[in-house]
């Protein structure tokens, strides 16, 4: 049996008040929502029962510190993540800990994927499973690897919800649509993303997810006239031609952090014939925006220059000057970190425990 509910103002507020005298400034209202302003990464690990138990560990000892962001995608470890959330989510809300309506769970589809274990012949298991189920056609994958028909996305919208054991996914990914852009022209990716939001619109009129979104890695990081650029200013036109003027569109996720700073520094999109950050169109769209790689996959994790240390007062590691950069950026709604172990969020939540930098300080930065 699937939990009902989703993500609303009234939980997630709620949720906050608990920890908001041990984490000052953690808490921040993006679309209505109280989100915390570090969530919760669940891409890293092997597929095995081992990780699986750790995660599960770390995502209960997140919901019960002050973490309702909880991020993950189909594909991560074999759909692996995604159970062992469902699980934790299902014990925490069963024992009273959290109500449904306090967290926000985000999932990604679009990429092929194993069911728990890679098989032994991936070709005849897609084929099986995938291409004979009718769910799309050989030359509709991209990459060996990457579909976006709206059949394929209704199944792997189902195959999470299952997983994760929720009637309503609070935010969808479309997960890395750039992939397309090597394989077909621009005029071929816009159809098949309409047809793609077409497929999530409708899901959302379900009641299946509540919003959706697009997680990249470099489209809206390079420039405009980069094979791979995605114009966030032309999804939306694409979103509102498909749902109207109260389309779904509501988020994008990009990486992040000290070393990759594309989203505030470098004018990636187009606006009026003037160029402009992601962050600065998705502010005035009022879109929500996940930062993802906020250690960029522990490499942040240690050595930083000495001078960073003094950027960011009150922090002891590494790791949370890395996060304390991220989630003081104006517009981040919360810092994605990975967290397969408790340790981890037991350091990592410390951050939170100094308030985020101010514009000033953040500012200054920049100007060193």
């Amino acid at each position: 049996m699937l939990t009902p509910g989703y993500a609303t103002p009234e939980g997630t507020d709620r949720y906050r008040r608990r920890f908001q005298a041990k984490l000052p400034g953690h808490f921040r209202e993006f679309q209505g929502l109280w989100l915390s302003s570090i969530g919760i990464g669940t891409y890293l690990g092997d597929p095995t029962a081992a990780f699986d138990s750790l995660y599960r560990e770390a995502v209960a000892d997140a919901l019960e510190s002050g973490i309702n962001v909880i991020d993950t995608a189909v594909n991560y470890r074999h759909q692996r993540s995604e159970r062992a959330i469902g699980e934790a989510l299902g014990e925490a809300i069963s024992a009273g800990k959290v109500q449904r309506n306090e967290i926000l769970i985000a999932t990604k589809g679009s990429f092929l994927n194993f069911d728990g274990a890679e098989p032994a012949d991936a070709s005849e298991y897609f084929q099986r499973t995938l291409i004979d189920a009718g769910l799309f056609r050989p030359e509709e994958v991209v990459a060996g690897c990457h579909v976006m028909t709206p059949k394929y996305l209704e199944n792997q919208i189902e195959v999470s919800r299952r997983n994760l054991g929720v009637e309503t996914l609070d935010l969808y990914y479309l997960h890395n649509p750039e992939t397309q852009l090597s394989h077909v022209a621009r005029q071929e990716f816009e159809r098949r993303m309409r047809a793609a939001f077409a497929a999530l619109e409708k899901a959302a009129s379900e009641v299946k997810i509540r919003r959706y979104g697009t997680a990249t890695w470099n489209g809206y990081r390079v420039k405009p006239d980069s094979p791979e650029a995605l114009s966030l200013p032309d999804l939306l036109r694409l979103a509102q031609e498909v749902g109207g003027e109260a389309h779904h569109f509501q988020a994008i996720q990009l990486p992040y952090n000290l070393a990759m700073p594309e989203a505030v520094s470098v004018p990636t999109q187009r606006v009026n014939g003037k160029a402009v950050p992601v962050l600065q169109v998705a502010r005035e769209q009022d879109i929500l925006v996940f930062a993802s790689a906020s250690l960029l996959q522990q490499r942040l994790t240690e050595g930083l220059p000495a001078e960073t240390h003094t950027w960011f007062p009150g922090l002891e590691t590494d790791s949370q000057r890395a996060i304390q950069f991220v989630r003081s950026t104006p517009g981040i709604a919360a810092a994605l970190v990975g967290m397969s172990r408790r340790a981890h969020v037991a350091e990592n939540l410390r951050t939170a425990q100094t308030p985020p930098l101010s514009l000033q300080q953040f500012r200054d930065i920049f100007r060193k």
